[in-house]
């Protein structure tokens, strides 16, 4: 089993896996044997290629990366889902350290966060690989973002739907309540071209302020948010990851394009 990786109740852990990228059918073998009979099944029932890839590799990315942070072969990892369906860790060694972990991906990418003793939501989108289905704002956003969105330039309204759609992902994800909680009465505004704000309507009964928020772009045609819950005084500190499952891992360097105000200024 590999050395574990420190993560300390201040950080979360951001990994990256593109999945196109890892061919090796000689590793996709070596995923599938991580994998529960359940997961087997599921994996058989995608109809393309490639929508089996990526789960396969998704399943894969999160076994290997948790056996990271706690003392379980990635064979023995368990699952379960909440009432909205979020998975969870269901291992005692994990749930002792108060583990937790979240999941996205997007064409070709898969981003896992990893965090200690805090809520914690991810999104990632391919911007460029669809169309900004802008009647859904018009339909489901806050008014504010809607009007936003329309004062925008047509050439950026692409790119200023996916800000807000990653960003209100992240946060229902966060909150592990999925779409029970109403697109309109929780909103995102930007004070200026680096920053991003939250509102929340009070029905939902929860405080702006337990969020740390942040977006970047790894790859030009992908963009990543984050919903961070922030404990204690310091926010949290992010660290990213790009991994090849059982095969590599380095450090990524971002640059955050969006963060809440209160971010710590030292970041990797």
């Amino acid at each position: 089993m590999n050395r574990l990786i420190p993560l300390t109740p201040a950080e979360i852990h951001l990994w990256l896996a593109f999945y196109d990228e890892i061919t090796d059918e000689r590793l996709h073998s070596a995923y599938r044997e991580l994998l529960s009979p359940a997961e087997k099944e599921q994996e058989s029932r995608f109809y393309f290629a490639a929508d089996r890839r990526r789960y396969l590799i998704t399943r894969a990315l999160v076994r290997t990366v948790l056996s990271r942070y706690a003392r379980v072969h990635s064979k023995e990892w368990v699952f379960s889902a909440n009432a909205y369906g979020r998975p969870e860790i269901v291992n005692a060694q994990a749930r002792e350290a108060d583990l937790s972990f979240n999941i996205s991906h997007t064409r070709s990418l898969i981003v896992l966060g990893v965090t200690r003793g805090r809520a914690l939501g991810v999104d990632v989108e391919n911007f460029l690989a669809r169309d900004a289905p802008i009647d859904v704002a018009d339909r489901f956003f806050a008014p504010r973002e809607v009007a936003a969105l329309a004062a925008t330039p047509p050439q950026r309204q692409r790119y200023r739907f996916f800000e807000y759609w990653t960003f209100k992902e992240a946060y229902i994800k966060a909150r592990g309540m999925g779409l029970s909680l109403p697109l309109d009465r929780f909103s995102f505004h930007y004070p200026n071209d680096r920053t991003v704000e939250l509102a929340i309507h009070p029905e939902l009964a929860d405080d702006p302020a337990r969020w740390q928020l942040w977006q970047f772009r790894p790859r030009l045609e992908y963009l990543v948010a984050i919903c961070a819950e922030r404990v204690g005084a310091r926010s949290p500190i992010l660290i990213v990851w790009q991994a090849i499952p059982m095969l590599s891992e380095k450090r990524y360097s971002i640059e955050y394009l969006r963060v809440s105000e209160t971010v710590n200024a030292a970041h990797n």
